[in-house]
């Protein structure tokens, strides 16, 4: 077991040059990072961030530091995910601190594989500073638990982004399955074809669902409705604000008072 003096601590959790961070940003709001990372953006000499990363998160960032948009939003990407690695990796190598802001938890659909891979493989020491999941903040705002002793025994995090051109490959049957609470990212495209595959594979109609759409956000909207309105609710969102999908039985309406928008929809 290592043994960590509060000093070598204090070192091993900063952003040294040529070290490279991986940052969870969180869902938007400034006030859910971690306190680490808010002290890790605060030093950096480079953040690299995703389109998704809340203005008052960015604001973190010290005069000086050199700021570089690298995100990807509906199909629209300013860099792929080769061009970011060796952003990365050159920055590293010029002895900057680096941090790399992603949305949500970098280890939750946000690519860090291949980011830790590339810069593990140019011999860069990177790290892990997690951050609030986007789920995390859609159940919280929603006054809902992710799970519900009796009614949801497990949580599955699942994203239904495909590539243009392919079908959306998922295990229909185990997402339907009963007693589980579904978190579904950049589910908003996909939710008519989600909502009809899960009930083809035997999820009730009934079940609850909540759209969350700018989570955490001053414009956060909640729209409560069931799954087989779930194509109809996702319609009435405008512009194309990034949203997530909840469906389940621990997300029914049960009256709570605390949503900014809670927009109730039935079929």
């Amino acid at each position: 077991m290592t043994h960590w003096s509060d000093a070598a601590r204090a070192e091993r959790d900063s952003a040294r040059p040529g070290d490279v961070w991986l940052v969870g940003a969180g869902p938007g709001d400034p006030e859910l990072l971690t306190l680490k990372a808010a002290r890790l953006i605060g030093e950096a000499d480079i953040v690299f961030h995703d389109a998704l990363v809340g203005r008052g998160v960015l604001a973190l960032i010290r005069p000086g530091a050199l700021t570089i948009a690298v995100g990807k939003r509906s199909g629209r990407h300013s860099k792929d995910q080769h061009s970011i690695n060796d952003l990365l990796i050159e920055a590293a190598r010029e002895g900057a601190r680096v941090v790399r802001l992603k949305g949500g938890d970098p280890s939750i659909f946000g690519r860090s594989g291949e980011e830790i891979a590339a810069l593990a493989s140019a011999g860069i020491t990177v790290r892990i500073c997690p951050g609030i999941t986007t789920a995390c903040a859609a159940a919280a705002g929603a006054v809902s638990s992710l799970t519900l002793r009796g009614l949801s025994r497990q949580l599955i995090f699942v994203t239904a982004h495909a590539r243009a051109g392919e079908a959306l490959d998922l295990d229909w049957a185990a997402l339907a399955a009963e007693q589980s609470s579904l978190a579904i990212y950049m589910g908003r495209a996909a939710a008519p074809e989600v909502a009809r595959k899960l009930i083809g594979a035997g999820r009730a109609g009934t079940t609850p669902a909540v759209v969350a759409v700018n989570v955490s956000l001053p414009d956060e909207r909640l729209i409560h409705t069931r799954l087989d309105a779930l194509a109809f609710a996702v319609a009435t969102i405008s512009g194309d604000a990034p949203t997530m999908l909840l469906v389940g039985e621990a997300f029914a309406d049960r009256g709570r008072v605390a949503a900014p928008v809670r927009i109730a929809i039935k079929a």
